[in-house]
């Protein structure tokens, strides 16, 4: 059985249910049934299409049922739960993945038991376990040989596998997470684990009571949990957000944590953390293909000045290292690169996914769960360092540092740690020190920052917990059986929980102008859109939106809003882009109807005089061209650009003597390909034939232009060549003559 095949099929069905059109989701369902390990699937879909049949019925008949929109609303879950449960049902027996090995592990397990997991929580000697382990007079142990150590790991190890892999949540499960929430039963890192699962989970298979759960753990406040939960629980929504409205219970939780302090706020930091990620491949592109070939070069001076101070951010608050600008003295490029990618952390943005992504490989990383461990300084990962002659005296103080610096997640943190035992002993020994000194900076650094920025360790918390999920989704070797959440559009922000609970118009522009200053034109134009529902009269608003269709492409939707604003208030910079999306549909006249207003506007504008001259030039008035050339060639004679434009526009018009004194002024030296062939063309018309074929060779052997591209300039330029009384005739040979003295 195609597994691909039956995830479409599901989507499919979704996709069905949500547009209401229920008989063609029966169809697809009816034929994924035939592959299902369960017959009481097909018992619940046969109660399932009863209960719509009799619907229709009724309706049709015309019985008024005050229930019937309740009774439809619960038809549409069943049907929904059911396409899930089928689903779950058809991958765990066909698709041989490490999900559905595990759980039928643990399934064996508890038969062997006699007793599952999710039931013996109730169960006296459950309870006498759990208290054994959690109810301890050192429930802090780390000492990885410890059996109380040894039980604790198999405990939480059970239980995140029972939470991730459970599909459907009851009293059971409910249960585990009340005793779960209790502090002085879990410490915040197992906590955190455990809504890592529940996350997961409620990602695999749409449950409202794992949003209801994640919503608890959120209102708990508990530091590095809570954070996890939100990130959790917004995702969750978005990835199941055509369900939301059937689920009115839930929306109602929802609204009621939205009245919390700071709720959408934070959801907001979630939904610009998650955009951010976008930026993450194409940085690490940058990272391997630019930066660090051209840091390479730099070696050995490089050695002397780069320690892991970047990393750890020393100088998160004054700007760049100052080191630097020595460091890079002689390449100003590298410099500027490190500091927009100085600035880019600062923001939140994943600088670090290319350099760790080599350092996932640790057999650390083939256990599912610890691609979702919070790093903490007892971990045992951690601990085993104790035992390294050069690292162990110190050790404390490196887990310490490493786990307040903000600038890596814990997924690279571990790789870190993992890492250090393979370094050679002088590299060890340069690591203590540059932690040792980063601890005080760190605390100073914490201090700085929470008294500027109340929320500046939730934002920590949760870039952190999403570059480990970008690293799961992007970099494990389970991530072919999950469904990429950073794969799509991420759009959040236009998802139901958030238009209903987090939107204004204070956020909604905040998000707008940060996805436009980002380049993220299609994300900003949908805001702005729904903005100018609200503010059709919105100058500002109209040039962005059409600002956004110019830099799509759409130059005709570009225009109706560039006029629009015009309208509202004129300005010559949106008559400048009028002229420039009328210039890319070469409607030429009516662009340069809009540079000549730009020009009336503020006639001390070179650009405008420019574009006001490229348009004379397109429509072959030469004479006018030249004159707003000349006006650039006035107000900035600096400028030899504007020297090949007005040697043209004289060739054009007969003049050839202004024409060559202004070929003259480029200079022997910066002659490109196509001023060899217009000087080419200038001899031809003065009846040079000889020194315009020279010409002309000379362009194309320089290499810069192919034979294919010379031929073409010839028949565009013909034209203006005949006009100037060159024979047409003549043309075909002397191409001719060009191309055979080539092959000689």
């Amino acid at each position: 059985m195609n597994v691909t095949v039956i995830i479409q099929q599901h989507k499919k069905i979704c996709e069905l249910v949500n547009q209401k059109k229920i008989k063609q989701s029966f169809d697809i369902i009816e034929g994924m049934l035939a592959y299902a390990s369960s017959g009481a699937l097909r018992d619940e879909f046969e109660d399932i299409k009863m209960t719509y049949r009799n619907i229709l019925k009724y309706t049709i008949e015309g019985v008024v049922d005050p229930e019937r929109k309740k009774i439809y609303n619960k038809c549409m879950q069943d049907l929904l739960r059911l396409a899930d449960r089928l689903k779950q049902d058809i991958l765990a027996r066909y698709s041989g993945w490490y999900t559905y090995s595990v759980r039928r592990a643990d399934k064996i397990e508890d038969e062997m038991r006699g007793i599952t997991l999710a039931n013996s929580i109730d169960d006296l000697a459950f309870k006498s376990e759990l208290d054994k382990v959690l109810v301890s007079a050192d429930i802090t142990s780390s000492d990885p040989e410890s059996d109380l150590f040894l039980m604790r790991k198999r405990l939480t190890g059970n239980i995140f596998n029972h939470l991730w892999l459970s599909d459907y949540y009851g009293e059971a499960e409910k249960g585990l997470t009340e005793i779960i929430r209790q502090p002085d039963r879990f410490q915040w890192h197992e906590q955190a684990l455990f809504v890592s699962a529940i996350t997961l989970s409620s990602l695999r298979v749409w449950d409202p009571e794992k949003v209801k759960i994640l919503a608890l753990f959120y209102s708990d406040g508990i530091s590095n949990v809570s954070e996890r939960a939100i990130v959790g629980l917004v995702l969750s929504l978005y990835q199941h957000n055509e369900r939301l409205s059937l689920y009115n219970d839930l929306m109602e939780i929802v609204y009621t944590l939205a009245e919390q302090p700071y709720f959408r706020d934070r959801c907001l930091m979630i939904v610009l953390q998650v955009i951010r990620s976008r930026e993450t491949e194409r940085l690490s592109k940058r990272m391997n293909e630019e930066i660090i070939p051209k840091v390479a070069k730099m070696q050995p001076r490089i050695d002397e000045k780069l320690d892991l101070d970047a990393i750890l951010g020393e100088e998160t608050g004054e700007g760049p290292n100052p080191d630097w600008s020595d460091m890079f003295k002689e390449s100003e490029e590298i410099f500027r690169t490190m500091e927009e990618l100085a600035k880019l952390q600062m923001e939140g943005s994943d600088v670090y996914m290319s350099a760790f992504a080599s350092l996932k490989n640790f057999t650390f990383f083939k256990e599912f769960r610890n691609w979702f461990t919070p790093f903490y300084p007892d971990h045992e990962a951690v601990d085993l360092l104790y035992k390294d002659e050069i690292l162990g005296p110190e050790i404390n103080e490196l887990a310490e540092a490493l786990f307040k610096t903000p600038f890596i997640c814990n997924s690279d943190k571990f790789s870190l740690i993992l890492n250090l035992r393979n370094l050679p002993a002088a590299q060890k020994s340069m690591m203590q020190k540059v932690f040792k000194m980063e601890l005080e900076g760190l605390e100073q650094m914490k201090y700085d920052n929470e008294l500027t920025d109340p929320h500046s360790a939730f934002k920590t918390s949760i870039t952190q917990y999403i570059h480990d999920l970008y690293r799961f989704y992007k970099l494990s070797d389970f991530r072919n059986e999950v469904d990429d959440l950073f794969r799509g559009r991420l759009d959040i922000y236009n998802s139901f929980f958030f238009r209903s609970t987090c939107s204004s118009d204070e956020s909604d522009a905040a998000l707008a102008d940060y996805f436009f200053n980002k380049d993220f034109y299609d994300d900003a134009l949908s805001l702005y859109l729904s903005m100018l529902r609200a503010k059709p009269d919105d100058a500002q608003l109209n040039e962005k939106a059409a600002y956004c269709y110019q830099q799509q492409g759409h130059y005709e939707e570009a225009l109706e809003y560039y006029r629009t604003a015009n309208i509202i208030n004129p300005k010559p910079w949106t008559l400048k882009k009028s002229g420039l999306c009328l210039r890319r549909l070469d409607r030429t006249a009516e662009a340069l109807d809009c540079y000549i207003q730009a020009g009336e506007m503020d006639n001390e504008d070179l650009h405008t005089t420019l574009m006001t001259a490229h348009c004379y030039l397109d429509l072959h008035d030469y004479e006018s061209a030249i004159k707003n050339y000349f006006r650039i060639e006035y107000s900035d004679p600096g400028n030899n650009k504007v020297i090949r434009p007005i040697a043209w526009c004289y060739l054009a018009t007969g003049r050839f003597d202004e024409s060559a004194r202004y070929f003259d002024k480029i200079g022997e030296s910066k002659l490109t390909s196509h001023d060899r062939i217009n000087i080419g063309h200038l001899e031809l018309c003065r009846g040079n034939k000889q020194k315009a074929a020279g010409n002309y060779m000379v362009a194309i052997a320089t290499g810069n232009m192919n034979i294919e591209t010379f031929i073409s300039v010839i028949r565009d330029d013909s034209e203006i060549l005949v006009n100037n009384g060159v024979n047409p005739e003549d043309l075909p040979l002397i191409v001719d003559y060009v191309l055979m003295s080539l092959n000689r």
